[in-house]
Parts: structure tokens; C-alpha cells; sequence
């Protein structure tokens, strides 16, 4: 069955079938309770409790025993495994968040060799949330030793189909330029529509970023020009993640070689397709509020 093909009522009707299977055969730990393995669990968080030192697992380390290592033939039966399938096949291939509920009957000794067993809970939804579609997967987990249960576990997770909502992107709320007093003529500029480019009125450098001495006269009068706002893309890159507050991703980031003789970073609007290294370019502004104007750059077809 293709991903288009999937359908609510096929995804419930697969979940239920593994439903029905109820518990797993019981797993068996690849190795028995082991004080190396609870030494390098003690050393990495820091515990220092002499009871796991002495014959002691510490609880917390109940999926430890039971984890599947590198060999995903081994998982291939496990309940949790065969449902990420099911919604892997109708397209709902992401994970956006786990939670679990771990509850410790007795502490295990080391020798003992622990088992696991699962089934499937629950399956809920679907959900719309921020990111897109999606259903909550709930299976239920028990570690024996023997007959005998140790540990359990509710384990959720939120399986979802990327794209299918995009957040609303609030650019208010980007990371907000310095403005100050070396830098405040640029985005007065901005504001009008004007690229300014700072100069040193002493021997008419003109510099970018601005600063405030001329690093060729070392003079302290500084002024500026209006650029003509055209210039080549010198170099590019587009930045995938992480999120940015503000910014819908991707976004493309640009080297920008000016008409002047400068260059200067700015975002490119759109273009991701027609952006190439030497790429004209013009100079536009987008308004973020009353308090602030970015100068961005257009790809001239």
C-alpha cells in the first residue's frame, strides 16, 4: 500500500491487529546484571551511593539491561517496532517528542538475569499539532527476573507526518540587530529605504561594518554615503537548521560584493533556486515594525 493509500481507518484497523497479539514473548537481557556496566552508568551521572557498589543495580537502570545494541533484527518483533512501521508506510515518518513512566517493584542484584515484555497499548488520534498531523503510540513495558516482575514502564510517543501544518512564524520576535550610536545612521536609512554605507569624512574610506574610527586614518569623523543598493552574490549558504526566532527555515544567507567596492551579509529573499556565486542582486527592505527595517537582497533575474 502506497502512503497515499493509508487512510485512518486502515492505520487503526493494522494497530489493532498487533493490539491483539497482546504481550511479547519475554526478551532475555543480552547479558546478566553486571557491576562494569552499573560502574559506567555511577561515573556518568555522578552517583555515588555505596549500595550500587556492593551487588546493587540502581533502578533507573531497568531499560539498560534490555536494550537491542546495533543489530535492528533484533527488534524487528517488538510491538513498538511493527507500529513505527505502520506509520512509517502511511507517511508518518517523524518522532516530535517521548515521554515514559518507569515503576521499580524491587531492586535487581547483580547475576540476576532480567527479560522484557511489551504490547501495545494504546494508539490515539490523529492530532493536529504546531508541527502537523499526528498519533500517540502507548506501549507497555515489564522487565522479570524469572517469573517475577521488577520494573515497568508507559512508554508514548507522538508520531507525526512533517509539513502537513507549518507554524505561524512571528518575525517580531527575531534577534534584533545592535543599534547604537556607531550604528544608528544605518538603520535610520533602512527606515527610509536607503543603504548607507559609512564614510571617513577625513579621507573618504568607506568601511563596512561601521565602527567608530576609520582603521586607515585612525580619525573619529565619520559620515556616510547612500549606496546604489546593487551589487553580486560573493559567496552563499543555505541554513537548514537550527530555528531561528523569526525566521520561517530555510533561509538563504549571502556574501554580498556592493558596487562600492564593500561587502556585507544579508539575507536573500527567495532565490534559493536561482542563487548562484555572482548571482546581481538588488538591495530590498522589509519592515519588522515601526522600530526596525532589515535590508535584504532580491536575486535580478
Amino acid at each position: 500500500m502506497s502512503t497515499a493509500e493509508w487512510t485512518h481507518d486502515d492505520i487503526m484497523a493494522a494497530v489493532e491487529e498487533i493490539k491483539a497479539l497482546g504481550e511479547s514473548e519475554p526478551k532475555p537481557a543480552r547479558d546478566p546484571i553486571n557491576q562494569p556496566m552499573i560502574n559506567n552508568w555511577l561515573e556518568a551521572i555522578g552517583e555515588t551511593d555505596p549500595r550500587y557498589t556492593s551487588g546493587e543495580a540502581p533502578p533507573a537502570m531497568a531499560q539498560v539491561w534490555t536494550m537491542d545494541g546495533l543489530d535492528h533484527t533484533k527488534r524487528a518483533a517488538a510491538p513498538l517496532h511493527r507500529t513505527m512501521q505502520i506509520f512509517d508506510e502511511a507517511g508518518f515518518k517523524s518522532v516530535l517528542g517521548t515521554n515514559c513512566d518507569q515503576v521499580y517493584l524491587r531492586p535487581v542484584e547483580v547475576g540476576e538475569h532480567v527479560t522484557l515484555s511489551a504490547r501495545l497499548d494504546s494508539v490515539v488520534g490523529p492530532k493536529v499539532t504546531g508541527v502537523g498531523e499526528g498519533y500517540f503510540v502507548t506501549t507497555e513495558n515489564t522487565w522479570r527476573v524469572g517469573d517475577e516482575v521488577v520494573a515497568t514502564m508507559s512508554f508514548r510517543v507522538l508520531k507525526f507526518k512533517p509539513g502537513a501544518r507549518k507554524p505561524a512564524v512571528d518575525k517580531t520576535r527575531l534577534v534584533r540587530p545592535q543599534m547604537n550610536q556607531d550604528t544608528a545612521y544605518f538603520w535610520e536609512g533602512t527606515a527610509l529605504g536607503e543603504l548607507r554605507i559609512q564614510k571617513c569624512n577625513a579621507c573618504g574610506e568607506l568601511r563596512h561594518p561601521p565602527g567608530p574610527m576609520c582603521p586607515t586614518c585612525h580619525a573619529a569623523d565619520r559620515g556616510y554615503v547612500v549606496a546604489s543598493g546593487k551589487g553580486t552574490v560573493f559567496s552563499f549558504l543555505v541554513h537548514h537548521a537550527p530555528q531561528l526566532p523569526g525566521k520561517e527555515l530555510p533561509i538563504t544567507l549571502a556574501l554580498i560584493e556592493l558596487e562600492e567596492g564593500l561587502r556585507m551579509v544579508g539575507e536573500v529573499q527567495g532565490g534559493r533556486e536561482s542563487i548562484a556565486i555572482g548571482s546581481p542582486v538588488q538591495v530590498a527592505f522589509e519592515k519588522i515594525d515601526d522600530d526596525l527595517t532589515l535590508a535584504q537582497w532580491a536575486v535580478v533575474e
